[in-house]
C-alpha cells in the first residue's frame, strides 16, 4: 500500500511534470506525429482529440502548474460534533485510493486527469487507447522521472497496456485494488465500462446539448451563441439540437439567418416537419436522432410551442450535460433552470463553458452527467471520500 504523500510533495512531483514537459515538448509532439500518422479511422472528433501540438503542451504544463498551487482538497473538516461523553468527532475528506482512468485518443488526460487525481492523493492506473499508445508512454516515462527525482514511488502512476478482452477480464476481476473508475470517452467505452467493472464508475456522460431560443430572445445573441456552441465538433459540450420558440418575432428571417451561419462553418442542418421546408436544411428520418450526440459538423433545427414543452424535450432527449435558454424574460429563464434536468444550465450564454477550467476549478478530471457523488465537472475538491475520526479517552456505549 502507498503512504498519503505529503502535500508538499505532490505539489513538488507536479511542478517538476511542468519543467519535464516543457523540455520534452518537441519530443512529446514527434511521438504523436507517429500516432497521427498510424492513425486509419474517420472519426475526425477522435483524430482531433488525439493531436498535439504547442497549444496542448502549453494547456498541460498550465494544469499541472495550477494543481500545485491549489489547497490540497485532503484532510479537509466537513463536519465536527462534541458528544456528551466528551469524544471529539470530525468528517474530513480521504482520498479515494486508487483511480483507474480509461480513456480514448486524449493524450493529454495522461496530464491533466492523472494530475487531478495524484493531487488529491490517489494511486493512478491508466489505461488510454491503442490510437494514442506512443504519446501516452512518453509521458508516463516523465510522470515516472517526475516522481524518481522527488524521491517518491514510480506506482503512484501506472499504465496498463491492455487490449480489449484484457481490460475486460481487469474490470471484471482486478489484479490489485481499484476504488473508482472514470470513464473517459465515447457513449461505446462508458457502456463497455459499466457492464463489466465491479467498482464505482463515474459516467462522464455525453453531450446532445440543447440551445432554446425563446420568444423574447435577443436573437443576434442566440445566433453567437448557438455558432459558439458549434465551434468545437469533438467536444461534449458542443451543442447538437436547437429549438425555436414558434412565437419567435420575424421566425423565418432568424432561421435564414441560422442556415446561412451554420453553412459558413460547413455544418449540415436537420430538421423537423417546421424548419425543412427551408432552403438547405433536411429532413430527418426519425425522432430518435433527438437522443444522439453527434460529435460532427451537424445540427438538427427544430420548432417548439412553449417552454414547458422544452423542458420536457430536453428532460427526454438529453444526455444531461448542459443546455441553454436565450430570453430576456427573467421568470421563463428562472423556470426553465429550475426544471431543466442536466449537470449546468445557462441563460445566455454558451454551452462551451462546461469545462472545469472555465467554471472556476482549475481543471476537470471528467463531466459527470450522473448524480451520484458529483455533478459535471468533476475537480480536485470533488474526487475525494470521507472519512469519520473520532477522538476518545476510553469511552464505550
Amino acid at each position: 500500500m502507498n503512504t498519503l504523500l505529503s502535500i508538499e510533495k505532490r505539489n513538488a512531483v507536479l511542478l517538476k511534470m511542468a519543467v519535464l514537459l516543457e523540455q520534452e515538448r518537441q519530443a512529446i509532439m514527434a511521438i504523436n506525429k507517429t500516432d497521427l500518422e498510424a492513425y486509419n479511422g474517420d472519426d475526425i472528433s477522435m483524430f482531433d482529440r488525439l493531436k498535439v501540438d504547442d497549444s496542448k503542451v502549453d494547456e498541460m504544463i498550465k494544469s499541472v502548474t495550477h494543481l500545485a498551487s491549489q489547497e490540497d482538497p485532503v484532510g479537509v473538516e466537513r463536519f465536527s460534533f462534541n458528544h456528551d461523553n466528551g469524544m471529539q468527532v470530525y468528517n474530513k475528506t480521504a482520498s479515494f485510493g486508487t483511480v483507474l482512468i480509461i480513456y480514448e485518443s486524449r493524450p493529454d488526460v495522461t496530464v491533466e486527469a492523472a494530475g487531478i487525481a495524484f493531487k488529491s492523493g490517489n494511486k493512478i492506473v491508466l489505461k488510454g487507447g491503442k490510437e494514442s499508445l506512443r504519446s501516452n508512454l512518453k509521458i508516463v516515462e516523465l510522470w515516472h522521472q517526475a516522481l524518481k527525482e522527488e524521491s517518491a514511488s514510480t506506482d503512484w502512476v501506472e499504465y496498463l497496456q491492455f487490449n480489449r478482452t484484457e481490460t475486460q477480464a481487469f474490470l471484471e476481476k482486478p489484479t490489485q485494488k481499484v476504488d473508482l473508475i472514470v470513464p473517459r470517452g465515447g457513449e461505446r467505452l462508458i457502456a463497455f465500462v459499466k457492464e463489466h467493472a465491479t467498482c464505482p464508475v463515474i459516467i462522464s456522460g455525453r453531450g446532445n446539448n440543447f440551445v432554446y431560443v425563446h420568444r423574447e430572445a435577443d436573437v443576434d445573441m442566440a445566433l453567437d451563441i448557438i455558432i459558439n456552441g458549434k465551434s468545437k465538433i469533438s467536444a461534449c459540450n458542443a451543442v447538437d439540437k436547437v429549438l425555436i420558440d414558434k412565437k419567435l418575432p420575424n421566425k423565418d428571417a432568424f432561421i435564414k439567418n441560422l442556415i446561412s451561419k451554420l453553412k459558413d462553418s460547413n455544418i449540415a442542418i436537420l430538421g423537423d416537419e417546421a424548419t425543412c421546408k427551408f432552403d438547405k436544411i433536411d429532413p430527418f428520418e426519425s425522432d430518435d436522432i433527438w437522443y444522439e450526440e453527434f460529435l460532427d459538423y451537424k445540427i438538427v433545427v427544430g420548432e417548439i410551442a412553449s417552454n414547458a414543452d422544452t423542458i420536457a424535450k430536453i428532460n427526454k432527449y438529453s444526455g444531461g450535460h448542459s443546455s441553454v435558454i436565450v430570453t430576456s424574460n427573467e421568470a421563463e429563464a428562472k423556470l426553465f433552470m429550475e426544471n431543466v434536468d442536466t449537470a449546468a444550465v445557462y441563460h445566455n450564454a454558451s454551452t462551451r463553458f462546461t469545462d472545469g477550467g472555465q467554471l472556476g476549478l482549475g481543471g476537470e478530471l471528467a463531466i459527470s452527467t450522473d448524480k451520484l457523488h458529483q455533478r459535471g465537472p468533476i475537480g480536485l475538491q470533488h474526487l475525494v471520500t470521507n472519512k469519520w475520526y473520532v477522538h476518545g479517552n476510553g469511552q464505550i456505549r
